[in-house]
């Protein structure tokens, strides 16, 4: 007998849907089947009218403990994954420390384990001071290395401890270390000293406005470091993933140094798609974000480069952050912290632009599930609905609509998660399913599922 079967559904199979009814035992997808040929089952899930999509693989995900636990655990923050049909999640390392040796990074997968409701990987940390421990930490099963071009901010340095590379003399070391590994560099890349100049201006000019992040961060701050960092990877054969890129001439860079050989990889992120700088006018500090929201022009030109395939996939840089740090910034936007929630509906976001025509849904699921899997190595155990693969699945009903209500949020810092509050948006998820498990259903998340989620290795 099967443990689960989901019946009737419209299923995302080989790159294209069709009628399909699927098996599940232990964890793993048992049998693909046309409709009403499947044995029974212990339970099932009635997909009719509904699409099954490969559970969604989220490539950014910031989760703050140990070390500010106040502003999510993994608990929390894994619980809105689960009600956004997210079935794994790549965390990237800002905790208290962040992981860039062995010892750190097994404390924070112990604490993974016991609170993830979904299946989880792990960025390590990169930095200049500790270049020994980067070939070491890759023996851990890390899925690829973060790093920030810039030194630790002022107030944060236990945060970014070992994480930062400062100087181009340290880039290139950290560049050479992990290039010994295999496993891709990842780069916050902004050009720090632009930054703190500008900022150091408006400053002096009595700019504290909300406008002021936006004009001391743009688009020339992203494309030059995008630029460094490409160079770079070419001289050392590090490969590269430039995250949430939000200019159209970094993106243009990273196409030509891919269509000339060289190994990138390129994400953006929702809300570099479908929010402008207005929005940082509107709502100030609960928009504020690094690198900061960009012109409706520039934001427009990005869906070229997400329908040419320079994009590889969307990660949702999903950010949890406490009121009163958001609130700092009302009289000072330098003052507020930069980031806000998204896990929970970058797979919903997305689904809806295909409802609007503005992409396939097969090329929202390619960028949001299949592709992150068969770049980071975990194909095919996720990021596909085949025998063999892990079981993880989200169920969505594009016939029901949905209007997005901060209240609902299962992040810890729901209260900052403002930009898309009250979007009405074309679909509803309805189940996610983690390995076998029912983690999530019509909206309402199963809270005895903390510590279900697992680790998950890269194949090599």
């Amino acid at each position: 007998m099967l443990d689960l079967a989901v019946l009737n559904g419209t299923v995302f199979l080989e790159g294209g849907f069709r009628k399909a009814d699927i098996g599940i035992k232990n964890g793993k997808f048992a049998l693909i089947a046309e409709p009403g040929a499947l044995p029974k089952a212990e339970k099932t899930i009635d997909a009719t009218g509904q699409y099954v999509l490969p559970g969604g693989i989220d490539t950014h995900m910031h989760i703050r403990d140990p070390g500010h636990a106040e502003r999510g655990t993994f608990v929390t923050e894994s619980r809105a994954a689960a009600a956004g049909g997210c079935t794994t999640y790549f965390e990237h390392p800002i905790s208290v420390p962040p992981q860039h040796n062995p010892e750190i990074l097994h404390h924070r997968m112990d604490l993974a384990k016991k609170g993830s409701t979904v299946d989880y990987c792990f960025f390590g940390a990169a930095g200049g001071e500790y270049l020994q421990d980067i070939v070491p930490l890759s023996k851990e099963g890390i899925i690829a290395y973060k790093t920030f071009l810039h030194q630790p901010p002022k107030g944060r340095e236990k945060e970014f401890d070992g994480l930062t590379s400062a100087t181009n003399g340290q880039l290139m070391d950290v560049m050479k270390e992990v290039e010994k590994t295999g496993i891709c560099l990842a780069a916050h890349a902004e050009d720090n000293e632009l930054i703190v100049g500008n900022i150091a201006k408006l400053k002096a000019a009595g700019r504290v406005d909300y406008m002021a992040h936006c004009e001391s961060r743009p688009p020339i701050t992203e494309v030059i470091a995008i630029d460094k960092m490409l160079k770079f990877g070419k001289e050392t054969g590090c490969p590269i993933e430039l995250v949430h890129v939000s200019t159209c001439e970094a993106m243009e860079l990273a196409k030509q140094a891919k269509l000339a050989g060289q190994k990138v990889f390129v994400e953006t992120c929702p809300h570099y798609l479908l929010l402008t700088e207005e929005d940082v006018r509107k709502f100030g500090p609960y928009a504020k974000c690094n690198p900061a929201l960009r012109s409706k022009e520039e934001v427009e030109g990005l869906w070229k480069y997400v329908l040419d395939g320079t994009v590889d996939f969307i990660g949702s840089d999903h950010s949890p952050f406490l009121v009163e740090e958001k609130e700092r910034g009302k009289k000072d936007i330098f003052a507020a912290t930069s980031g806000f929630p998204g896990v929970d509906l970058r797979y919903p976001l997305m689904i809806n632009e295909a409802q609007k025509g503005r992409l396939p849904l097969e090329k929202v699921v390619e960028l949001l599930a299949v592709n992150p899997a068969k770049d980071f190595h975990i194909f095919p155990q996720k990021g596909t609905i085949s025998a063999g693969a892990d079981a993880d699945l989200a169920i969505v009903d594009l016939t029901k609509p949905m209007v997005v209500d901060w209240h609902k949020n299962y992040s810890h810092a729901k209260e900052i998660a403002k930009v898309y509050d009250g979007w009405k948006l074309g679909n509803t998820m309805e189940y996610t399913v983690v390995r076998g498990r029912i983690v999530m259903e019509h909206g309402v998340v199963d809270e005895t599922a903390s510590g279900w989620g697992e680790f998950v290795r890269p194949a090599k």
